[in-house]
C-alpha cells in the first residue's frame, strides 16, 4: 500500500531524461521512416508520437493510403516508386496485408519499430515545450505521455520535426509559411488566388457493412440535414464506400492548426449527414442492411505550416525538373490543390496537374534555416504551396525523412551540423548512402571506391536475349492506343512482327517514338511512321521503321486507336519491359490528354499508362534480331531499377539452375552482401481500401543461395518478397569467391538481378 499526506506545494509527475544520438517528433511514415533508417545506421533514437498507434494519416485512425511518384498509376513516371524503408514497408504490407486493412499496416509499423533496439518508442506522448541552450539551438524537447502521467526530457545533439503541423520548429522560433505565396514571388503561374483559397483542408472518413438484416440510424442531432443539397454531393458513388471520399473535406479558410477540432466537429456533420441521407431518404434500398461500422475520430490533416530552409522548392523547379546538386530524394505526385472551400463549395474536390517525370529534391529543403541542429520531415519541408501540392503525400515525405536520418547519422559520426553536409565530398557521401540503402535519386548511380564487385569477373550461368515474347496471352483490342516499351540501343531499330485480329478490313498506324528529355516516359517525338492496311481476321504485321537510334533509351512502338483491331498479347513478364496504353486514371486525371489553361506554367502532354495486374501484360512480338538488355555488368552499374535501360541481368528461361559467380584476382574480406532484386517499382503499392492480387510482386526472385568457394552454402531464403537483401557476418568473410544461385520466380518469368555490392 502507498498513502501520502496532504501537501501544501504542488506536486509534479513523474520526470524521466532521455538521452539520444537523435530525437524525432511525430511518428506518420515520415517520421517512422526515419527513425527505422537512422536505427539500422547505429544511431540512439528517441521517436515521439502523440497518437497510439504510428503512421499517421496512413493507420488506422486516419485510413488514408499511403502513395507517392506511382500516384495510382495514372502518370508517365514509370518505375517510380520510392525506394528504402518506405518500399520496404509496402512490400511487407503487401505480403501481409493485400486487403489493405488499416490495422495490419498498424501491426507491421510497431513491429519494423520494435523490432529496432535502437529506437525509443513513446506513444501517446506529446512534445510541448523545450530547451534551448542557444537562440540558434535546440538542447531538448519535453514531451508528455497521458497514458503513464510521465514527462519526459529529451536531449540529443540532433533534432528531427515531423509533427505535421511543425510543432517542435514552430517552439523553437524557425521561420515558417502559412499560406499560398503571391504568384510573383517564386515565379508561380499555378498560384492561387484568394476566390480559390490559400490551404488545403481536413478530410474525414468511414466505413460501412452490410450485416445482412435491416439495420436503423436515428442521426444525432448534430447531423448535417441538409446535405444533399451541397453542390460535391452529386459525385457521391456508393461503390466508393466511405474511405475513398477524399472529397469530404473542410477547414481551407480556418486556422488549420488551432482550429482542428471544430473542422473536425463540422466534418462529423457532414459525414453524418451523408450517412443519414443514404439510409433515411427512401433514395437507397441497396443501403438497408448496412450499418456504420466506423468513422474517424480526428481528422487527415494536409496542410498548416511550412518551414523555411536553405532553399525553398517551387513550381518550376517540379516542372522544368531541374537538377540539384544536393538531390537526396524525388517526387513526381501531381501539383495537386484543392479549393479552400472544400465540400462546402462548388469548385472540383482539386486541381491536378502532373509533370512529364519525376523531379529531384534538393537536401537543402530538409533543415530550418535558423536552427543550426534541426532537421525537417514531412510535409513541413522547405517549399512553397504550389510545391507543397506535391511534396505532401507520404510515400515523398517518407522518402525524403529517409535522406534526413542518413545526413543525421554522417552528422554525429562527422561532428558536424545539417548545413555542413553540402560541402560537395559530403554530399557525395550522403547520396552514396543513400542509394546504397535502395534509396532512388533520379540521375545518380552509386559511385562508392570501397565496393569490391567492381574489383571482381562476373560469369552469369547464362543471359537472357530478347528475340520477342510468346504470343500465347488474350487478345487486346485497341480501344485505346497501345505501345510496347522496350530499351533500345544506338543502331538501327530491329524489325518488329505482331499479330493481330480485325473485325473488319481497316487500316492501322504503326509509329516510333521517344521522349523530348532522357529518362522520361512521355512519348512526344515521332521518329518514324507506318500505315499499314489490314484484312479482316487474323493475320500477322512486320513493321520495320528503317530507323537507327543515336541514343540508347527507352522508345515507344505505339498502335493507334482502333476498335477494329486487336493485338495479342504475350504470358511473359520480363524486368524492364511493359506495354502501356493512352488513357487516363480518373483518380488523378480527367483525360487521356493533359491540357492546363494557359498562362499557368505547366506544359500539355498525353499520358501513356500500364494496366494493372493481373492484366499489364506485354504484346507477344518476335524480332528480327536479338536484343541484349540484361548484361551481367550492369549488376555494378550502380542503378537499381529500369532507368534508361533494364539496368538488370537475367537468366534465360530455359536455365534449370540460374546463377552469378564472382571471382576475384585475391582474396578479399567481405563483411556484408547486398542483393537487390525486381519488385517492379512501376506498381503502386497504395497501403489500405484498394486491395492488390498477389502477395510477392511476380517479378521477384523469392528463393536464392549464396554460396562460397568451399560450396559452403552461406545463406538460403525461400520467402523473399523485398527490393534488397543484406548478408552481414560478425566476421568477415575472406574469400576470392562468390555464387549468387536464383530460381525464376515462375515458367513465364526469367530470375533478374539489378545489382549485388559487397563491403
Amino acid at each position: 500500500m502507498k498513502k501520502e499526506v496532504f501537501s501544501s506545494t504542488k506536486r509534479r509527475f513523474k520526470r524521466e531524461e532521455c538521452l539520444a544520438d537523435l530525437v524525432i517528433v511525430g511518428g506518420g511514415m515520415a517520421g517512422t521512416c526515419c527513425a527505422i533508417t537512422a536505427a539500422r545506421q547505429g544511431m540512439q533514437v528517441v521517436l515521439v508520437q502523440d497518437r497510439p498507434v504510428l503512421g499517421g494519416n496512413a493507420s488506422s485512425e486516419i485510413r488514408l493510403w499511403v502513395l507517392g511518384a506511382t500516384s495510382h498509376m495514372g502518370n508517365n513516371n514509370r518505375w517510380a516508386r520510392e525506394g528504402g524503408v518506405i518500399d520496404e514497408i509496402l512490400l511487407e504490407n503487401l505480403y501481409r496485408n493485400p486487403e489493405g486493412n488499416p490495422l495490419i499496416l498498424d501491426t507491421i509499423l510497431l513491429e519494423m519499430v520494435s523490432n529496432e533496439p535502437g529506437i525509443r518508442l513513446l506513444l501517446n506522448t506529446c512534445m510541448h515545450d523545450l530547451q534551448k541552450s542557444s537562440p540558434d539551438t535546440v538542447e531538448a524537447a519535453l514531451a508528455f505521455c497521458s497514458q503513464n502521467a510521465t514527462e519526459y526530457l529529451l536531449k540529443a545533439p540532433l533534432f528531427v520535426d515531423a509533427s505535421g503541423d511543425g510543432s517542435l520548429a514552430f517552439l523553437a522560433g524557425a521561420a515558417f509559411r502559412i499560406g499560398a505565396e503571391s504568384a510573383d514571388e517564386f515565379d508561380e503561374p499555378f498560384a492561387p488566388d484568394d476566390t480559390y483559397g490559400e490551404l488545403l483542408g481536413h478530410s474525414l472518413y468511414f466505413y460501412s457493412k452490410d450485416t445482412g438484416k435491416p439495420v436503423r440510424f436515428i442521426a444525432p442531432s448534430f447531423a448535417n440535414r441538409e446535405i444533399s443539397k451541397l453542390p460535391r454531393f452529386k459525385s457521391f458513388n456508393l461503390k466508393d464506400h466511405g474511405c475513398r471520399l477524399w472529397w469530404v473535406e473542410y477547414g481551407g479558410r480556418k486556422d488549420t492548426v488551432h482550429e482542428s477540432e471544430s473542422i473536425k466537429w463540422e466534418l462529423w456533420r457532414v459525414i453524418y449527414g451523408i450517412w443519414d441521407h443514404l439510409k433515411n431518404s427512401g433514395e437507397f434500398p441497396e443501403m438497408n442492411n448496412h450499418t456504420l461500422e466506423w468513422v474517424g475520430t480526428i481528422p487527415g490533416k494536409r496542410e498548416s505550416r511550412r518551414f523555411e530552409g536553405d532553399f525553398m522548392l517551387s513550381q518550376k523547379d517540379l516542372v522544368q525538373q531541374r537538377q540539384f546538386d544536393d538531390a537526396v530524394s524525388f517526387g513526381g505526385w501531381a501539383l495537386d490543390l484543392h479549393p479552400a472551400d472544400g465540400v462546402y463549395g462548388d469548385l472540383p474536390g482539386c486541381t491536378q496537374w502532373h509533370t512529364k517525370g519525376v523531379y529531384q529534391i534538393p537536401y537543402r529543403i530538409m533543415y530550418s534555416r535558423n536552427l543550426k541542429n534541426l532537421f525537417l520531415a514531412g510535409r513541413i519541408v522547405s517549399s512553397s504551396h504550389v510545391a507543397f501540392g506535391s511534396t505532401r503525400v507520404m510515400a515523398t515525405g517518407a522518402h525524403n525523412a529517409q535522406a534526413v536520418a542518413i545526413a543525421a547519422v554522417l552528422c554525429r559520426e562527422k561532428n558536424l551540423l545539417p548545413a555542413e553536409l553540402l560541402e560537395p565530398s559530403r554530399m557525395k557521401e550522403l547520396q552514396n548512402r543513400l542509394i546504397r540503402s535502395g534509396q532512388y535519386i533520379p540521375g545518380l548511380r552509386l559511385s562508392d571506391e570501397g565496393e569490391l564487385v567492381q574489383l571482381a569477373t562476373l560469369r552469369p550461368s547464362s543471359t537472357y536475349r530478347l528475340q520477342g515474347l510468346p504470343m500465347d496471352g488474350p487478345w487486346k483490342s485497341l480501344e485505346f492506343a497501345a505501345a510496347q516499351v522496350l530499351p533500345l540501343a544506338e543502331g538501327k531499330v530491329p524489325g518488329i512482327r505482331v499479330q493481330v485480329k480485325a473485325s473488319k478490313a481497316t487500316q492501322l498506324r504503326v509509329s516510333l517514338m521517344g521522349s523530348k528529355r532522357k529518362g522520361n516516359y512521355t512519348p512526344e517525338l515521332v521518329l518514324a511512321e507506318n500505315e499499314f492496311e489490314i484484312a479482316s481476321g487474323e493475320s500477322f504485321l512486320t513493321i520495320d521503321f528503317q530507323y537507327y537510334i543515336k541514343n540508347s533509351e527507352y522508345y515507344f512502338v505505339t498502335f493507334s486507336a482502333n476498335e477494329n483491331v486487336q493485338l495479342r498479347t504475350s504470358e511473359t513478364r520480363l524486368t524492364g519491359v511493359l506495354t502501356v496504353f493512352q488513357k487516363f486514371n480518373k483518380a488523378v486525371a480527367s483525360s487521356s490528354r493533359q491540357e492546363p489553361p494557359e498562362g499557368i506554367g505547366i506544359e500539355a502532354f498525353d499520358f501513356w499508362l500500364p494496366e494493372r495486374r493481373p492484366e499489364g501484360r506485354n504484346l507477344g512480338f518476335d524480332l528480327d534480331q536479338p536484343l541484349s538488355l540484361y548484361d551481367v555488368l550492369y549488376l555494378r552499374n550502380g542503378i537499381f531499377r529500369p532507368i534508361g535501360q533494364s539496368n538488370a541481368w537475367a537468366a534465360s528461361l530455359d536455365d534449370p539452375q540460374p546463377s552469378v559467380e564472382l571471382k576475384w584476382d585475391s582474396e578479399q574480406k567481405i563483411r556484408e552482401i547486398k542483393l537487390y532484386f525486381d519488385t517492379d517499382y512501376d506498381h503502386a503499392l497504395e497501403s489500405t481500401l484498394m486491395g492488390h492480387p498477389e502477395r510477392v510482386v511476380p517479378f521477384c526472385v523469392q528463393r536464392f543461395s549464396i554460396w562460397d568457394k568451399q560450396g559452403n552454402r552461406l545463406i538460403q531464403v525461400c520467402d523473399n518478397h523485398q527490393s534488397c537483401f543484406s548478408l552481414r557476418f560478425d566476421a568477415p568473410l575472406t574469400t576470392n569467391y562468390l555464387k549468387i544461385s536464383l530460381e525464376h520466380p515462375s515458367a513465364a518469368t526469367p530470375a533478374a538481378l539489378f545489382g549485388i555490392l559487397c563491403y
